[in-house]
């Protein structure tokens, strides 16, 4: 046995995959080479792409994928794995290749998001851990992106930590980072990720103080002029009167969190600019959406604070990628395709290799190949991340999120004009298996 492993991700594992490595060393298919991929077979209704976000976190965690005496004995007194197969995790260290769609790339119906390839056993171990990364960050960084959209240019906050798992936030931030968001609530994200962080006051700050003014002042003493006030938690005609009469118009924002937006935000820029207060910008919050952000379009917003929904996926928590076996090897060199053929659920068999076929820099199809290169007319989206069990640092910490949101900026450019669009549609571009 190995020693007490401190930090370890092996138990975050569905326990069938180790009766399946238990079976499978009995009966000598453990060893086995095999290629498992994780892909979508259909996008949520409305959405015309999904966003690649996770894979940083997925090999942070794989780094820690360690079976320790604690580990193997819980396993043991459940009864989940025999003797041999204690002594086979006790020494698991995954040694195989991964290839992936970079982090923040683009992805389709059927794309090979990710790619694993080892023995039957090191692989399969690998499936929970694979989709609920995938599954969480992809969800969450596919609904930024169509805020960031439906936003305009026009800057978004991530505020959902206290609508979601406390760990569950920092990588909720993260992903809205990578897709676009400039900056996070959550300090950890800060901290942990490199993400920017923001935040001010809540009406309770407002409510503690015996009056709107004295709350005001006090917070301008501690964060000077350019700080952003809240202003709807009485009467936001008067805070802002207030607001500016405090700074001498000078204030650097107000925040509205309450009411008919687009009629109280062009009210309220009116009596900003009537006041003389022409540079203080206007940020609003309230349960925001693509959708009611898309509504505020013509509304002079400056910013947006977006919490429930972009930590939810917009309605959509899970992007639904699967975890599926699309060949191994028998004996010889040869790869064999193997697919799942159930009703709705089936999968296409074969080690592949996927392209963004391009035309004057705009994608017009996402090509999946189940034998061969990539076309000459094509961008290819899979890249290396782990060789022989080695994760490339390029993709790791901070570095790694800052190249995902630079990806993304450039994949997400390449979409045709009206994959932006805020509504239903089929998916942007087709998926076409060659």
């Amino acid at each position: 046995m190995t020693s007490v492993v401190e930090v370890t991700s092996a138990l975050l594992t569905d326990q069938y995959e180790l009766t399946m490595v238990d079976a499978a060393l009995k009966d000598g298919t453990a060893d086995r080479r095999c290629v498992f991929e994780v892909f979508t077979r259909r996008l949520p209704d409305g959405r015309r792409y999904g966003v690649a976000a996770g894979l940083g976190r997925f090999l942070t965690a794989l780094a820690d994928f360690r079976f320790g005496d604690e580990e193997i004995g819980f396993l043991r007194d459940r009864g989940v794995i025999d003797g041999d197969t204690a002594s086979w995790l006790a020494d698991y260290r995954f040694t195989g290749d991964i290839r992936a769609y970079r982090e923040g790339e683009i992805f389709f119906p059927n794309s090979p998001v990710l790619q694993i390839e080892g023995t039957f056993a090191e692989a399969v171990v690998l499936e929970t851990l694979a989709l609920s990364t995938f599954n969480a960050d992809s969800a969450i960084a596919s609904a930024a992106a169509r805020m960031v959209s439906a936003a305009d240019h026009r800057p978004l906050a991530e505020m959902g930590s206290r609508r979601t798992g406390e760990w569950n936030a920092v990588a909720a931030a993260r992903a809205a980072y990578i897709a676009g968001f400039g900056a996070t609530s959550n300090l950890e994200a800060g901290r942990t990720w490199g993400i920017p962080t923001m935040g001010t006051a809540a009406h309770a700050f407002t409510l503690l103080h015996d009056s709107e003014e004295a709350a005001f002042r006090s917070q301008l003493d501690a964060l000077g002029d350019g700080t952003t006030l809240l202003v709807d938690t009485y009467d936001i005609e008067a805070a802002v009167d207030t607001a500016v009469r405090l700074t001498n118009g000078r204030l650097g924002a107000v925040r509205i969190d309450s009411g008919d937006l687009p009629s109280v935000v062009a009210s309220v820029r009116a009596q900003l600019d009537r006041l003389g207060a022409t540079n203080t910008k206007i940020t609003v919050t309230n349960d925001l959406d693509e959708y009611t952000i898309a509504a505020l379009r013509a509304a002079p917003v400056d910013s947006y604070g977006v919490g429930t929904s972009v930590v939810s996926g917009s309605g959509h928590p899970a992007a639904s990628m699967v975890f599926k076996l699309v060949a191994h090897r028998t004996g010889g060199e040869e790869w064999v395709p193997v697919a799942k053929k159930s009703a709705d659920k089936a999968s296409i068999g074969g080690r592949k290799e996927a392209g963004r076929r391009l035309r004057n820099g705009i994608a017009t199809a996402e090509v999946v190949h189940t034998s061969g290169a990539v076309g000459s007319d094509e961008r290819a989206l899979m890249v290396p991340v782990v060789t022989n069990g080695e994760v490339d640092p390029a993709f790791l910490g901070v570095r790694g999120v800052e190249a995902a949101r630079a990806h993304h900026r450039g994949a997400k450019a390449e979409l045709p004009a009206d994959a932006a669009r805020i509504g239903r549609g089929d998916a942007a571009i087709p998926t076409l298996i060659v």
